[in-house]
């Protein structure tokens, strides 16, 4: 991955956090963190 890339799709990520928080109060944020704290919890049953 190149640095131009690297930069771009990390600002793309806080724009749609940014965005995410100004629009819905970070309701999506909370919703993605819950259901991947679910994710890694079902990865560790099968480790």
């Amino acid at each position: 991955m190149t640095n131009s890339l690297a930069l771009g799709l990390g600002l793309a990520i806080l724009a749609l956090v940014g965005l995410d928080l100004a629009l819905f109060g970070g309701d999506n944020l909370l919703f993605l963190a819950r259901k991947f704290w679910a994710l890694l919890h079902w990865v560790a049953f099968w480790r």
